[in-house]
């Protein structure tokens, strides 16, 4: 595995955490809810802007890409 894979890892890691945070949902459940929208595929393919940015980011990033595919 690549840093750069290492990398993107840590960032849904990080998206998966903190959206089920801040929506009171459990992991497993934003996991799913992930998978569903394609969020970690996106992650993946926006991580060179992504990663100069705070991770909290991702979590915005999830919520908006979940905003467009339900709207």
């Amino acid at each position: 595995m690549t840093q750069e894979e290492q990398e993107q890892n840590l960032m849904i890691v990080y998206a998966v955490e903190g959206y089920a945070k801040r929506h009171n949902m459990s992991e497993k459940e934003t996991l799913a809810l992930f998978r569903k929208h394609k969020i970690t595929q996106a992650i993946r393919k926006f991580y060179g802007v992504l990663h100069t940015q705070d991770l909290d980011e991702n979590v915005f990033f999830a919520e908006d890409v979940i905003k467009r595919s339900v709207g």
